[in-house]
């Protein structure tokens, strides 16, 4: 089979290997539009229930990413100044960079060949191919340019996000809410590497405009980030790259395919970062199409309906979720404000309506126990 795939991200390259690992009369390339030593963000997390779901569907690529990753067995909410670990969340970590630098290694050694500072703009310049497949992020040009095919539609959120990082490495995946004179500010923080961690900044439009960060120079957007997380960071700097204020949007298609073109990772559809699954979510998207086309070999229509049929109702569940979360962060001024760290870290656990009150009593007795305490008459026989 002849495969052109535009994007060499978690999605493309998974599914590159797992296809040309498979059949190695496959003829595979991938299309990439940045050089190979470049990438925006800084670290990407996996939770232990993704990776135990790439053990079950690839013990080799399991075995060959996890000596990578740094790795913690709870995630820590930070509401002002006091903190309350939450236990039974493990998650795991990997710089973007080395992320996508082992997958390039990896699919290479298959013999599938990356075209990176490949500026394709239109798919004719692909040639004739079997499957041509767009794997080329959030903002791709393929769903953009076929969105009635596609049936797309996009849900810009209101509040706004910057992506940095920083040089202090922080010993869990910590979600920390200070809240100012002019608002509550959010930082999701990680440690990807010994030395360094991601530091997201999240604050909802109100607040955004009234600190003026539209008019900020990055140098001043920066030291403002600093002042506000001076405690969480403990003298530590923040680090830019290409780091911009972004609002995220909401992206759906009701159709994956048309022709023999179809849809993978982000492009296909967003999920929010605050549940941690973007990486995930790909690579399963990959999973489902290689296992689609395998079992209707050379029927590409129906091999691309069956993914689809596939793919749906497990992805839709963690899309849900993730919009639920979504909201909540757009309302975490009032729920920092209103509600005491034990609530505010129990609301939090629970804010997609996956997470139940038995299983905080299962994974962190503790917080469990203290929410009880404070609300006896939720849970009287």
């Amino acid at each position: 089979m002849k495969v052109r795939i535009l994007g060499a991200g978690p999605a493309g390259l998974y599914l590159a290997a797992l296809m040309k690992r498979d059949d190695p009369s496959h003829d595979i390339e991938i299309f990439e539009r940045n050089p190979r030593n470049a990438t925006w963000g800084f670290g990407v997390v996996f939770s232990d229930r993704a990776l135990e779901f790439l053990k079950a569907d690839d013990q080799s690529l399991y075995e060959y990413l996890t000596p990578h990753l740094e790795t913690w067995p709870e995630i820590t909410v930070v509401h002002n100044d006091t903190r309350i670990p939450v236990a039974g969340n493990g998650f795991s970590s990997i710089g973007r960079l080395e992320l996508l630098t082992l997958l390039y290694e990896y699919v290479e050694r298959l013999g599938i060949k990356i075209h990176f500072e490949a500026e394709i703009t239109s798919l004719d310049q692909l040639g004739q191919a079997d499957l041509l497949v767009g794997a080329n992020g959030a903002f791709s040009w393929v769903r953009e340019e076929n969105q009635d095919k596609f049936g797309t539609t996009v849900d810009w959120r209101p509040n706004h996000f910057i992506w940095y990082g920083t040089t202090k490495a922080f010993n869990s995946l910590t979600l920390t809410f200070r809240e100012t004179e002019v608002g509550v500010f959010c930082a999701h923080h990680y440690r990807y590497q010994e030395d360094r961690s991601t530091f997201l900044v999240e604050v909802d439009d109100e607040t955004w405009r009234r600190v003026g960060f539209d008019q900020m120079s990055p140098e001043d957007t920066i030291k403002y980030c600093e002042d506000v997380f001076a405690k969480d960071l403990a003298g530590h700097s923040i680090i830019a790259n290409n780091s911009h204020w972004r609002q995220f949007p909401v992206i759906w298609n009701e159709r994956w395919s048309f022709d023999n073109v179809v849809l993978l990772g982000d492009a296909l559809r967003t999920a929010h970062f605050s549940i941690g699954s973007g990486t995930r979510l790909a690579m399963e998207d990959s999973v489902a199409l290689f296992k689609a086309l395998k079992n209707h070999k050379n029927d590409i229509k129906a091999a691309l309906q069956y993914f689809q049929e596939l793919r749906v109702p497990p992805m839709k569940k963690i899309w849900d979720a993730a919009n639920v979360s979504i909201h909540w962060y757009e309302e975490m001024n009032k729920l920092v404000r209103e509600l005491t760290p034990v609530e505010f870290a129990y609301s939090y656990m629970t804010r997609t309506g996956r997470v139940s009150h038995a299983d905080i009593k299962q994974r962190d007795p503790q917080l469990a126990k203290a929410y009880e305490q404070l609300h006896p008459e939720a849970f009287q026989q």
